[in-house]
């Protein structure tokens, strides 16, 4: 009985801890995100450790944030998600949000939902508001999770068109490892942020892509 008070005591601590923390940063409409924080935080240290490299990258970068990364598993937005102070409104599928058994979590905490077999421009109106108002969107810019033999799939404009029309900092990010128990050799690496600025968007998608691909090839 008294270790059910105990963990009942730091439960309300920690809900009031979080809603303080989304209330002083004007992020309340992301409360479930940073409620579930901790916990994914936990299982990912007792089942999927991982290393962070160049975390000093997005160490002072404020404003509108495009976190950019090769994707290689369903869980990959985690290990951006938990080595960054700032929540990040991910974009996915739309079919996690049709799906009764997922879309509730996808809804908590702050996913655009994306219809992949049209030009979604709900999706992307979405995406730039959230940019506009100088909050940080993830986005995979392959489109889809790799399942090919090559290290990197083309690169769609999505990621440097958002960028190029609200002025976003790109931050490049490369998953390299398996999500394995216990595993060895799960890694996250950021890259050096950039703007578009006077780029084409042709020439900040080849950045983009070569940042990736440079560092996934480490």
């Amino acid at each position: 009985m008294k270790i059910l008070m105990i963990i009942l005591i730091l439960l309300c601590i920690y809900i009031i801890y979080v809603i303080f923390k989304s209330y002083n940063k004007n992020e309340f409409g992301m409360f479930w995100y940073n409620f579930l924080k901790l916990p994914l935080g936990l299982i990912f240290k007792l089942y999927y450790p991982f290393k962070v490299v160049n975390k000093e990258a997005i160490k002072d970068i404020e404003g509108p944030v495009l976190f950019c990364s090769n994707h290689i598993h369903l869980m990959d937005q985690c290990l951006a998600i938990l080595t960054s102070k700032r929540p990040i409104h991910y974009m996915a599928k739309v079919e996690y949000f049709n799906n009764s058994k997922t879309r509730w979590f996808f809804r908590l905490v702050g996913c655009i939902p994306v219809d992949r077999s049209i030009h979604d421009e709900n999706a992307k109106t979405k995406a730039l508001e959230v940019l506009n108002k100088g909050l940080a969107l993830g986005i995979f810019p392959e489109g889809t999770r790799n399942k090919t033999k090559e290290i990197l799939q083309p690169f769609k404009f999505g990621a440097v068109s958002l960028a190029s029309k609200s002025n976003a900092t790109i931050i490049p990010i490369a998953i390299t490892g398996h999500y394995k128990f216990r595993t060895k050799d799960l890694k996250i690496t950021y890259g050096k942020p950039f703007k578009v600025n006077d780029m084409s968007l042709e020439d900040a998608n080849n950045k983009l892509y070569n940042e990736i691909l440079k560092m996934l090839k480490k």
